[in-house]
C-alpha cells in the first residue's frame, strides 16, 4: 500500500484566493477542477470525492446541496456516473493506502465485488509477506481492515481466515468461522473449511514430529523419509504404533473437533486425506480429550475416520451401516440429523437409491430448523428420487406431508424422462 504524502497539509488561505482568482477569470467549472487537482494532489480523498460531485451537479444545472427531485432521467444518468467515478477514485485511493474500510464504503457501489476481493488478496499478500521480523505493528490495523472485508463483508471469506490465521491464531480462526462462514452455502464454505484442514494438519504434522523425535519414539531417520514423501498425521502415528495409549496431547482437542466438524463439506480427495489423518488421531486422544459431539458424531473419533474414510472409498459399506443404526437407534430429537448423514454420505457415494431411502426414513423435524450446510450438498429431491427410481415413494411421502409442490414437480420430473 502506497505513503500518504509527508505533509498533506493546505494552505486554505491561499487555496481560497486562487480558486477566487481561478472563477473570476476562467467560471465555476475552472474552479472546481483546480479544487480537485490540489485535493488530488495532497491525496485528501473524502474532500475530492465531495468535489467533484459538486462539479457534476455544477456542469449539469443541478442545484449544488441538498436533495434532488424532479430530474430529467438524462441529467440524472449523468450525474449517476460521475459519481460512480468519483467514488472509484475516492474508494481506491483509500484503499491504496491502506484505508480499506473506508475506501469500501465509495466501492461497494461503484464495482465489482469480485475487483475489490482480488485488490484485497493482493494487499494481503503485500502485508503478510515474510520479512524475517515478523509482523510489523503498523501492518495490524489494516490487516484488521481486510479481515472486515473479507470475513465479515463476506467478499472472501477463505482470505479473512488466512488472516486471523496468521494474525491472531487457530483459537480465533475457528470462532471466525463458526460465526460467520458455517452459515454460508457450501460452495462458499468449501474453500475455508479446506484452508482449516491444511492449517490444522500442519500444526499437528509439526506438533507430532517434533515430540516424536524428542522423544526418541521413532528414529530421526524414518521421520526424514515420511516429510520428504509428503506423508501425513497418519503417517506418523503408525510409525509410532498408533500411540493409543500414550497419554500426549499435540494440539487443543477442541480445535481438532471443530475442524474435523468443518470438513464434512470438503470434497477434495487431498484436503479429505488430511481430514482422514486428523480424525485418526482424534481416536487417539486419551478419554480426557476426547469430547462428544452431536449425533451421529457422538463418538466423534470413530465417526469422523469413517465418515472421511467412505468418502475416500476405503469401507463404505461399513460407514453407511454404522451410521445407518445410529439413525434407526436415535431418539426424535437426534433422528432428523443423523438420517440427513446418511443420506448425504450415501449420495456422495452416488448411492442415490440409499440416499432416497434415508431421506424417506426421517422424521421431520419436531420444532422449525435452518438447513444445515451439509444437508445443503444433497441433491434436490425431485432429482435424488428420479436418479433412485423412487419417484412413487417419494410422491407417497409428499401426500403424507401435505407437499402438493414436491409431489407435481416429481410427477413432472419422471414424466419427461
Amino acid at each position: 500500500m502506497s505513503e500518504s504524502p509527508a505533509d498533506n497539509s493546505l494552505d486554505t488561505a491561499r487555496i481560497a484566493a486562487a480558486l477566487v482568482a481561478t472563477e473570476q477569470t476562467e467560471g465555476v467549472d475552472a474552479m472546481l477542477t483546480r479544487l480537485e487537482e490540489t485535493l488530488r494532489a495532497q491525496r485528501r480523498w473524502h474532500g475530492l470525492f465531495d468535489t467533484r460531485v459538486l462539479r457534476a451537479r455544477a456542469s449539469l444545472g443541478l442545484p449544488l446541496a441538498g436533495a434532488l427531485t424532479d430530474v430529467a432521467a438524462d441529467r440524472r444518468s449523468q450525474l449517476d456516473e460521475q459519481t460512480i467515478a468519483a467514488c472509484r477514485e475516492a474508494g481506491w485511493g483509500l484503499f491504496d493506502e491502506g484505508q480499506v474500510a473506508a475506501g469500501w464504503v465509495y466501492l461497494r457501489a461503484a464495482v465489482d465485488r469480485q475487483e475489490v476481493a482480488t485488490r484485497l488478496g493482493q494487499a494481503a499478500d503485500r502485508l503478510l509477506a515474510p520479512t524475517g521480523a515478523g509482523l510489523e505493528d503498523e501492518d495490524y490495523q489494516p490487516l484488521q481492515e481486510l479481515v472486515q472485508l473479507a470475513l465479515w463483508e463476506g467478499l472472501d471469506p477463505a482470505l479473512g481466515i488466512r488472516i486471523t490465521l496468521a494474525t491472531q491464531g487457530t483459537c480465533n480462526a475457528v470462532t471466525a468461522y463458526e460465526q460467520s462462514v458455517a452459515g454460508l452455502p457450501p460452495v462458499q464454505q468449501e474453500p475455508v473449511a479446506a484452508l482449516m484442514v491444511e492449517h490444522l494438519h500442519a500444526e499437528l504434522l509439526d506438533n507430532l514430529s517434533r515430540d516424536l523425535r524428542d522423544r526418541a519414539l521413532v528414529p530421526a531417520a524414518t521421520l526424514d523419509e515420511i516429510h520428504a514423501a509428503d506423508g501425513d498425521v497418519s503417517a506418523l502415528l503408525t510409525a509410532a504404533g498408533g500411540l493409543t495409549d500414550d497419554a500426549s496431547i499435540h494440539l487443543d482437542a477442541s480445535h481438532l473437533q471443530a475442524v474435523l466438524r468443518f470438513a464434512r463439506i470438503c470434497t477434495t480427495p487431498a484436503v479429505l486425506r488430511k481430514a482422514l489423518a486428523l480424525a485418526t488421531y482424534a481416536c487417539r486422544l486419551p478419554d480426557d480429550f476426547r469430547y462428544p459431539g452431536d449425533p451421529p458424531f457422538a463418538d466423534f473419533g470413530t465417526a469422523s475416520r469413517l465418515f472421511f474414510a467412505a468418502l475416500l472409498g476405503d469401507e463404505p459399506d461399513d460407514a453407511l451401516a454404522w451410521f445407518r443404526d445410529i439413525a434407526t437407534a436415535a431418539d426424535s430429537y437426534d433422528a432428523p440429523t443423523a438420517w440427513d448423514v446418511v443420506a448425504v454420505l450415501a449420495a456422495r457415494l452416488n448411492r442415490p437409491a440409499e440416499a432416497m431411502a434415508a431421506v424417506l426414513a426421517r422424521p421431520a423435524d419436531t420444532t422449525p430448523t435452518q438447513p444445515a450446510p451439509l444437508t445443503m450438498m444433497l441433491p434436490p429431491l425431485v432429482e435424488l428420487a428420479h436418479a433412485a427410481g423412487a419417484g412413487e415413494s417419494l410422491r407417497q411421502a409428499c401426500l403424507d406431508r401435505d407437499d402438493l409442490i414436491t409431489f407435481a414437480a416429481s410427477l413432472a420430473r419422471d414424466a419427461a424422462r
